[in-house]
């Protein structure tokens, strides 16, 4: 398998706004990360992936751009923002940047533009209908509720969007559209950025005409998804991506892409396509949603964790590569979510962190994942912040007759705000984010859960997260070695080995609160030479082929 240096790192993701704010604003800005760069080296992380920190009117949280090459105001400035990257690469670490272009701000200039005339060269920029029937051009549902489309009644056209009203959809069925974007991400790679993280890169080719959807009973709005999701020519326009802009520069790429499945992820990612490095999918994030979506909650089966994280690690090896995540900006707390939050906490984080990286790809740590931070409970919908949260709280509980203690109950499973909450750095006011009242409360949870607390613990959750990026630095086998499921029917145990030139890697990892009995399947050759981590303190006596795990027990054996 061929070797690269983006396949042997591993990934922090930020979320500025929430990270470490410098200046008192209750803000998380640039020079505060600038501050934090010794805590992310120390941990031994390769690459810092920086949510967006460009000019934007802030409707999605920096996801509606309005100057793809200025800084936002309350992030600092571009001389911050190039001090930040100079200490990043003076670390030897290096810089990927978020890039939103299937959509922009209805801030942005060209949209201003567009919306002066039906002939102003801007307008073909976004997607522009008539209307249908007295209403809007096709039946879609935005990713936050309600018609993907917005009547502009100056010129009598609607305008789509597939996420809110503020984000229009970019046309990248226009040339000259697609060399501005491309001539965007050569000035910031000739500034030294090291690759990008592509929001919702495969909606970018719509199928012509923009069929209706089909629209589930008793439901207002139909799914357009078929007809936006990996379109008709989102490989033709990755494929010039690459050639005009990311082939020149020695950068790494990864794409988000929502509804891709194992076969499409291998066009995405396979090197000889010339399109992306690697993607991120949602099928295992999806697991714990019923069938209302992800709203609708349901426990996660551990057999349906196995076969879609199987899938993905057979499916893309030696064709394409994985991207590693169960925590991001969009994600809930994942030791809150498959893990126990309360009474393993630390156990539970260690495992899951175990689970995942020692799988075939790169892993991304999210900020706070490794020093266990939780989902929160607000007391009232008026403390969040997300407009996915407060538009669907609107449509289900204001404007419908949805229960909203139950609705509550979701969001604190799944809102998004669960991940966004203030990084917390010590036990100090507002967790040490700031000085002034935060944008976003902070977690109740602080004074136990820190930073400060868990580098000056060794046997801390953020310890164990440094021995694992450090084991995957120090074994080739756990970035290139073959993936194979042992244990497939066992409902509390994820077992799995890695293969690479006659060396072996056993994982076994206990995702209950209770004791298990590991058995070695008799068929599975494994001689065991050295334990290479665990999550609790092992004795001799604790041997393979067989033993009992503790709850939320992890182990990783090297052997042949």
């Amino acid at each position: 398998m061929k070797q690269a240096w983006w396949k042997e790192s591993v990934v922090y993701q930020i979320y500025p706004r929430s990270f470490n704010d410098s200046n008192g604003d209750g803000i998380g800005d640039i020079p505060g990360i600038t501050e934090k760069l010794d805590y992310l080296q120390d941990l031994g992380v390769d690459v810092i992936w920086l949510s967006p920190v460009y000019q934007s009117p802030n409707d999605d949280n920096g996801y509606d751009i309005a100057d793809y090459q200025a800084i936002m105001d309350e992030f600092g400035t571009m001389a911050d923002w190039e001090e930040m990257l100079a200490g990043i690469h003076q670390r030897d670490m290096k810089l990927m940047m978020d890039l939103v272009v299937n959509h922009s701000s209805d801030e942005h200039r060209w949209f201003q533009e567009a919306k002066k005339a039906k002939d102003n060269p801007y307008r073909d920029y976004y997607i522009w209908r008539s209307g249908k029937d007295g209403g809007a051009p096709n039946n879609w549902e935005s990713f936050f509720s309600g018609s993907t489309w917005e009547y502009d009644e100056a010129s009598e056209e609607y305008f789509l969007h597939l996420f809110s009203k503020k984000q229009p959809d970019l046309n990248w069925e226009n040339p000259r559209l697609r060399e501005e974007i491309y001539q965007m991400m050569r000035w910031w790679m000739d500034k030294g950025v090291d690759g990008f993280r592509m929001d919702v890169i495969n909606l970018i080719s719509k199928v012509p005409g923009l069929p209706d959807g089909a629209k589930p009973e008793g439901h207002k709005y139909g799914d357009g998804s078929p007809y936006y999701m990996n379109g008709p020519r989102v490989h033709e326009f990755l494929h010039e991506m690459n050639q005009e802009a990311l082939s020149k520069y020695d950068v790494m790429t990864v794409g988000e892409t929502p509804g891709v499945n194992v076969e499409e992820a291998k066009k995405y990612t396979n090197p000889e396509r010339e399109e992306l490095q690697m993607v991120f999918q949602f099928e295992h994030m999806d697991l714990d949603s019923g069938p209302e979506g992800k709203w609708d909650l349901r426990p996660l089966q551990l057999r349906d964790l196995k076969d879609s994280i199987s899938k993905w690690q057979n499916g893309l090896h030696g064709v394409g590569w994985n991207s590693l995540y169960l925590n991001n900006h969009d994600q809930p707390r994942v030791v809150s979510r498959w893990g126990d939050d309360q009474i393993y906490r630390v156990e539970s984080a260690k495992m899951l962190g175990t689970f995942l990286h020692m799988l075939q790809g790169t892993p991304y740590i999210y900020q706070g994942e490794e020093i266990g931070m939780t989902n929160v409970r607000f007391d009232s919908i008026d403390d969040y912040q997300d407009i996915e949260i407060l538009n669907m709280y609107k449509d289900k509980v204001i404007e419908g007759d949805a229960d909203p203690d139950q609705v509550m109950e979701s969001i604190y499973v799944k809102g998004r705000d669960n991940a966004r909450t203030p990084f917390q750095w010590d036990d100090s006011a507002n967790a040490g984010f700031t000085d002034g009242t935060p944008w976003l409360k902070v977690n109740g949870n602080y004074p136990e859960i820190n930073a400060k607390q868990a580098v000056d613990d060794e046997q801390s959750i953020y310890h164990y997260y440094r021995q694992l990026i450090q084991l995957r630095k120090t074994h080739p086998i756990i970035v290139y070695g073959e993936y194979q499921l042992i244990l497939d029917d066992h409902e509390q145990i994820y077992a799995y080995l890695r293969h690479d030139e006659g060396e072996k890697l056993l994982v076994i990892t206990n995702f209950s609160d209770q004791s298990v009995d590991f058995q070695l399947p008799s068929d599975v050759s494994f001689q065991a030479e050295e334990l290479l981590i665990s999550n609790y303190d092992q004795t001799a006596a604790d041997s393979l082929p067989a033993f009992t795990l503790k709850p939320y027990e992890a182990r990783v054996y090297k052997g042949v």
